[in-house]
């Protein structure tokens, strides 16, 4: 029986034609990344090969790494195999990641979703015969609104606690979401001020976008200073003695689990956003749709259901285990970050 061109093994995804893996999670000699996220970026691997725009990210996340990058559409062989990073629209600097040999093409998506964020390279469907997705929010009850109509209400919400003389704060992972939250927010409403966590990445995504501008909270930051303003912070501030110091305060989280009824009553939150930064049930399925693939690949998140679904469409998909999980890694590597502040 022939092999597939790619395979899941308990290091990661590998590629043996090219001795190449996908987003190991396990150290590796060369590890091809689709994008600064925890679970999907990780310590270890002697060399990195990445879209060039994820090297900064990666960097400040892991250290001085060797570490190459390449644009997107950039084709670049080993051993025979063809690889290119194409974009995913996750968060800024992540991809999809092409590998051709013999004319048999895959495409390895890591996160992705479909909507226009305003500040990720938007997805771009790559034709291939077999499509290994994630379906963090595979379910049919997971439908984005427009993220206009998302960030209509935050700003409104963040004029009302001005109104009545509180703090909002707004919940956010440090990558990707965080620096979404602050490019839409509405500064003639006021300041954005920023957890440290928050700020430091902001800093390093700067060069690449267009944000606007932001204060970092240090010990010196003066409480009343910053009453009726906005604070962007990992969802890991939450309930902390540093968050404390800013009572009154109103809380919300920005999250795609916010569209489950008691998430935001089970994580003590006063607002939830439904804001995601994966792809909802119809851009999952619209996604497939377009790379025109014969097999599917169902990696994390609602893998059975999601993959039981597309057989009763005519997909030839399965599922496989991995470490990969979403939006649930980030909650570790926030807390690690909050540690350091």
């Amino acid at each position: 029986m022939k092999k597939p061109l790619l395979e899941f093994t308990d290091r990661g995804i590998f590629c043996e034609k090219a001795n190449v893996y996908l987003d190991p999670w396990k150290p590796v000699d060369k590890a091809l990344i689709t994008h600064g996220h925890a679970d999907h970026s990780r310590w270890g691997h002697k060399n990195y090969i990445t879209f060039h725009n994820n090297i900064p990210i990666i960097k400040h996340r892991l250290g001085d790494l060797n570490v190459s990058g390449r644009s997107y559409g950039e084709s670049f062989v080993v051993n025979n195999v063809k690889f290119s990073f194409h974009p995913a629209g996750h968060i800024p600097g992540s991809s999809q990641i092409r590998v051709e040999h013999k004319g048999e093409v895959w495409v390895f998506t890591g996160d992705y979703k479909l909507a226009d964020d305003g500040i990720s390279t938007p997805f771009e469907p790559i034709k291939c015969h077999s499509f290994i997705t994630e379906c963090t929010f595979g379910l049919p009850a997971f439908n984005w609104r427009p993220q206009e109509e998302v960030f209509s209400d935050i700003n409104e919400w963040w004029l009302q606690n001005k109104k009545e003389n509180k703090t909002s704060v707004i919940f956010a992972y440090s990558l990707g979401k965080a620096q979404r939250v602050i490019k839409h927010l509405d500064t003639s409403i006021g300041k954005i001020y920023t957890h440290g966590a928050v700020e430091n990445m902001t800093e390093v995504l700067r060069p690449q976008l267009n944000l606007p501008p932001t204060e970092l909270i240090t010990r010196e930051t003066d409480k009343k200073e910053i009453e009726g303003n906005i604070i962007v912070a990992p969802p890991s501030a939450h309930g902390s003695v540093w968050l404390r110091r800013f009572t009154p305060f109103v809380t919300a989280t920005a999250s795609g689990w916010m569209a489950f009824r008691g998430a935001r009553r089970r994580r003590a939150i006063d607002r939830g956003f439904v804001l995601s930064d994966h792809a909802d049930w119809e851009e999952l399925l619209k996604a497939i749709k377009e790379t025109e693939c014969e097999k599917v690949i169902a990696t994390h998140g609602y893998t059975d259901i999601f993959s039981r679904y597309l057989q009763t469409l005519g997909y030839d998909a399965r599922t496989e285990q991995t470490q990969y999980e979403g939006e649930n890694l980030e909650e570790k590597a926030e807390k690690e970050a909050i540690s350091q502040n």
